[in-house]
């Protein structure tokens, strides 16, 4: 199996600062050394501020930052 794409919820949502900026890596290189589409849906600002795209969901809307 070779999926194109990676979907991840929440990836980081219950670990230490330490294995979460991990596994942030672990999908960025996948994106960028096997040119995967990874989708995260996630509540971390953080997380987000690492995406090269953020599309909020919000009042039924969708809106690309």
């Amino acid at each position: 199996m070779d999926p194109p794409v990676v979907l991840a919820d929440e990836p980081t949502g219950n670990l230490d600062r330490a294995s979460g900026q991990k596994i942030i890596g672990l999908l960025r290189g996948l994106n960028r050394d096997l040119g995967k589409r990874v989708v995260i849906a996630t509540h971390g600002p953080g997380v987000a501020g690492d995406c090269q795209l953020v599309v909020r969901l919000g009042n039924g809307e969708a809106s690309q930052k």
